[in-house]
């Protein structure tokens, strides 16, 4: 499968640049220079991966990332940022939008190929899950459809949110550690900063209650029945 990767950035060489490097590789690269134009490719491509700016014109990299979050036919692409905006605050608010990674400018481009490879190497490793019929506490997790009803209310979640409650919900009561969500969740080959579980927890809790997920301090989370 030739994976398709969208990439947006308001500075022309930079975009060209990492586009020659990606299209080497083999992949269909398309490219954006604001987010409003992200979002119309986007919408005609269906990249599997999107690698976005958080400075830019028209549309920000945040409010870009949110509104591909916000579109169910992207629910399976992948975004991560790519900015020179590296600082932690920024990089959780990068999170905070709905972002699977965050990746700081400069970096050498055989490490972002190798970031590239590695995450599209995930997806197309992801086995199709079941679908989950059922979870306590007023909580559907259909995994085959990618939905989620709380208390009678479809709500839409990101791919990492998504997949970490499902994680948590599959055993309800059972103490979830914070390795195996790294393993299970971004895997062994996706580096992720210490307080990126934090921001998705964060980012349930206010989706679906406050007193489903228990956290244990230093040691992961549950999901309570």
């Amino acid at each position: 499968m030739k994976h398709r990767i969208l990439l947006v950035d308001d500075e022309i060489d930079i975009l060209e640049f990492v586009r020659y490097n990606l299209v080497r590789e083999g992949y269909e690269v398309f490219t954006a220079e604001n987010g409003a134009e992200a979002l119309r490719l986007a919408a005609e491509h269906r990249p599997h991966l999107i690698l976005l700016d958080r400075m830019m014109p028209v549309m920000d990299g945040a409010e870009t990332c949110r509104a591909i979050r916000n579109d169910p036919q992207l629910k399976d692409s992948m975004v991560v940022f790519l900015s020179a905006l590296g600082e932690e605050e920024q990089q959780l608010t990068g999170f905070g939008a709905g972002a699977d990674d965050y990746l700081t400018k400069p970096i050498k481009m055989k490490l972002l190929v190798s970031r590239v490879r590695a995450i599209l190497n995930r997806i197309e490793a992801t086995p199709q899950p079941e679908a989950v019929p059922a979870a306590p506490a007023g909580i559907t997790v259909d995994s085959a459809r990618h939905t989620v009803v709380c208390d009678g209310r479809e709500i839409v979640l990101p791919r990492k949110e998504f997949a970490l409650l499902e994680l948590l919900c599959a055993s309800p009561g059972r103490l979830v550690t914070r390795e195996e969500i790294y393993t299970e969740i971004w895997g062994s080959e996706v580096v992720v900063g210490d307080r990126t579980i934090d921001v998705h927890i964060r980012k349930l809790r206010q989706k679906i209650g406050e007193g489903r997920i228990t956290t244990i301090k230093g040691v992961g989370y549950r999901f309570e029945a």
